[in-house]
């Protein structure tokens, strides 16, 4: 096990390393200036498809755009705003804030494209259900059909993994940690946690799609709230806190406190890998629910896209790292979970900062479970048909139990590592189908914008 282990940890090293790292960063930079920076010109027509998509019902699909963007948005908008923020802090200090707007300025551009692609290439089931993604992608789009399926199934298999365990499991077990000091028997978090997933899954996407248009806005806004009165009553901090984070992101920050200190390399990679984790661009999953979306044009919910990673990262991220800078608790030596913790508990009067970060745990991890639901379905009827549907809605509500009464420590690294693996061959296919892209785009927008 532990042989196991120490070559799954060096493959996460790999995966997520200076090497993959720059693939990603580059992947991003390349598709904005194809698209001539879709994501800032854009900006403002993205923000109207999000009051467009409530009443966007033209066209196939499942569900309204806004629906689509509701579920995608609370996939991402999960744990890694809170901890994985407060990590980045702890590990590569300020700096490494900067480095994960910039990963979310590029990884727009990404988004955008993923979900083009998707909605171009999607299908329906033989049950009649609309699906896509980057498996669809490959396997539809590629001329060498055996090497497109291979690459499809490679990318469906790794989705229903990933889905079953980090976005499953680990999502459960977090919130029973978060709980723990409440005294709340794990079993009993994964009995309401299953009771409630089962009647979500049972209903498919059209369920899902209802329930998340709930629950995103309500976790946003009690978490953003929550996280505004911290900088109410600390807005002498605000300015200096932005000023540490653009002076620490050229710079080697030097130890402080609790903090041991971080090179330009670690500050950059940091903010990079965080950013890219939180806002899932590049990944693939988030073409998956779009792809179910009752639109005209392909390009119209790509600029929902965008918003996604303005949302999750431009703004619920920055939200907790201006808590946790203006607090003064970043150097402290605490980390991850902790960190936030810690912080919104300085923020806010008596016990309501720990009460809030537990709050938020749980109706993020609910709400990232709810959601990867669908991508990991997809990912199972690709490989194994229609008749697969049902037995994974069963398996998704069993793991969402046995997330809160297992020791899953020992999957974490194999977890991260098909996580990972699941880049691959989105980027490939975000290489290959690019031109697609820019086709539709300029059809949709008008060719006097952009070059072919």
């Amino acid at each position: 096990m532990e042989v196991l282990n120490n070559i799954l940890s060096a493959m996460v090293s790999f995966l997520f390393g200076p090497i993959m790292l720059t693939i990603f960063f580059g992947t991003g930079i390349f598709l904005t200036i194809r698209t001539r920076g879709i994501q800032f010109r854009k900006f403002g027509a993205a923000f109207r498809a999000l009051y467009n998509g409530r009443k966007q019902n033209k066209g196939e699909g499942e569900i309204n755009s806004l629906w689509a963007f509701a579920a995608s948005l609370s996939a991402c908008v999960g744990v890694a705003n809170i901890a994985g923020v407060a990590a980045a802090i702890a590990v590569g200090g300020p700096g490494a804030i900067f480095w994960m707007w910039i990963a979310a300025l590029i990884g727009m551009a990404t988004k955008y494209c993923e979900i083009v692609l998707a909605l171009f290439y999607r299908e329906k089931d033989k049950e009649g259900v609309w699906r896509g993604g980057a498996m669809y992608v490959l396997s539809r789009g590629m001329q060498n059909k055996s090497l497109g399926r291979f690459l499809g199934g490679f990318f469906a298999i790794a989705a229903s993994v990933v889905g079953l365990i980090s976005c499953n499991m680990l999502q459960t077990n977090s919130v029973v940690s978060s709980l723990s000091t409440y005294n709340i028997p794990g079993w009993a978090v994964g009995l309401v946690f299953s009771f409630l997933t089962a009647l979500v899954v049972i209903g498919g996407v059209k369920r899902l799609g209802r329930v998340t248009s709930v629950i995103t806005p309500l976790m946003g806004c009690v978490y953003m709230l929550a996280g505004l009165v911290v900088l109410i009553l600390n807005a002498d901090q605000i300015i200096p806190a932005f000023g540490m984070i653009f002076r620490s992101a050229f710079t080697t920050h030097a130890a402080e406190g609790g903090f041991a200190g971080a090179t330009l390399q670690v500050i950059l990679r940091t903010g990079v890998s965080r950013g890219i984790m939180s806002n899932e661009a590049g990944l693939g999953s988030s073409a998956m629910i779009h792809a179910t979306a009752q639109v005209e044009h392909p390009s119209d919910q790509g600029l929902l896209g965008i918003m996604e990673v303005f949302f999750d990262t431009i703004i619920v991220c920055t939200m907790t790292a201006l808590v946790i800078l203006t607090t003064g608790l970043w150097n402290s030596g605490l980390t991850s979970a902790a960190l936030s913790t810690a912080a919104f508990s300085a923020g806010l009067p008596g016990e309501w900062g720990g009460i809030i970060v537990a709050v938020s745990t749980v109706m993020f991890c609910f709400s990232t479970l709810l959601s990867w639901f669908w991508y990991g379905e997809t990912g199972a009827v690709f490989v194994f048909g229609e008749k697969a549907a049902p037995v994974f809605r069963v398996l998704w509500v069993i793991f969402a139990f046995l997330g809160s009464v297992v020791n899953i420590s020992v999957v974490w690294n194999a977890a991260d590592t098909v996580n990972g693996l699941m880049f691959i061959p989105n980027l490939i296919s975000l290489w290959l189908f690019h031109g697609i892209v820019i086709k539709l785009t300029n059809e949709r927008f008008g060719k006097g914008e952009q070059n072919q």
